[in-house]
Parts: structure tokens; C-alpha cells; sequence
């Protein structure tokens, strides 16, 4: 896969270095392994299309070489999850497409917007719209945790409200 010196893949909080093969949110690096690193770039090289498991399987591993891909798949895409606060039930990022493959769903910033941009841009510059789609993306990210919170809070109560009405029954059939 070819790539240009300096390219960065940017998506919401996150910036994918290919050259310094590094993840980053917000500047930060984030831990990602070579294998999960390499399987995040493929699927950031076609936005928006489905990587099939061939496709990943003839990116990631060379011809001739033995390894449980399923497994290792599954593998590398929770670590891509996991680093990128993703979740299977509500991506924000990768869409799982069963039994065929994944698709990157987050936009990436525009092509003028993935040099490396320099640290203070002057306001009114692109730097701006990168900025707006991190806060944007964390947003998200942010609202969709607080949902699943609030869901789990839901079912804790309901299930609490049922055990306080079966104990209640149960203390008036057994008085």
C-alpha cells in the first residue's frame, strides 16, 4: 500500500501517522500493535467500502503463511475497537458486515487537511475544521457512552423495581 512521506489520516479526535506508524488521539499516542495498526490503515485507505476477510487476509499475511485468521482477525479489530473506544453494537467507526468483512464509517478529513499541519495555525485556516470534526467526533463518542450508561442504569432499575414487587407478593402469599 503505497503512502506519501507525512501522510495522516484524520478522523473525529483521531490521527493515524503512517510514517511514524503511530495512532494519536487529541496528539496523544495511543497503544496499538503492528498488526491492528496495519489492518486500521487498510481499512482507512477505502472509507466507506467493505474490506473483505480475503482482502484482509491477503493485506495482512503473506501466501503461505499459517495462522488462525479468524481468530486474529477478531483479534486485531477489538484492538482497533478497544484503542479507538469503539464499540460492535453502536460503531462510530468500524461496521461490522458478518460473515464478509469490515467498513470504516467515520468520514476522514480532506485530502488538503492530511499533511502534517503545524501545531498553531492561524484562525481561519483548516486547522480549524480538523479541530471542529475532533470535538465533533468526541461528541459522539461521548453520547453514545452516556446512552449505554444510561441503558444499564434502566435495566438495573427495572430489575430492582421487579425484585422489590416479587419480594412484596411473596411477603403477602406467605403472611
Amino acid at each position: 500500500m503505497p503512502s506519501t512521506p507525512k501522510e495522516i489520516r484524520r478522523f473525529g479526535p483521531f490521527e493515524l501517522d503512517i510514517e511514524a506508524a503511530e495512532l494519536r488521539r487529541d496528539g496523544r499516542r495511543v497503544k496499538l500493535q503492528p498488526q491492528p495498526f496495519r489492518l486500521l490503515l487498510l481499512l482507512t485507505s477505502r472509507p466507506g467500502a467493505l474490506i473483505t476477510r480475503e482482502e484482509i487476509r491477503a493485506d495482512l499475511w503473506p501466501e503461505g503463511t499459517f495462522v488462525a485468521f479468524d481468530q486474529a482477525v477478531n483479534f486485531a479489530i477489538k484492538q482497533i475497537r478497544d484503542a479507538l473506544g469503539d464499540s460492535a453494537d453502536r460503531p462510530v467507526y468500524l461496521e461490522t458486515v458478518p460473515r464478509q468483512g469490515y467498513r470504516f464509517i467515520a468520514p476522514l478529513a480532506d485530502a488538503a487537511s492530511t499533511a502534517a499541519a503545524p501545531p498553531a495555525a492561524p484562525a481561519g485556516t483548516g486547522t480549524t475544521t480538523v479541530r471542529l470534526q475532533k470535538a465533533m467526533w468526541a461528541n459522539i463518542a461521548e453520547l453514545r457512552l452516556a446512552q449505554a450508561r444510561e441503558q444499564r442504569m434502566t435495566r438495573l432499575a427495572i430489575t430492582a423495581a421487579l425484585i422489590a414487587i416479587l419480594a412484596l407478593v411473596a411477603f403477602v402469599i406467605f403472611k
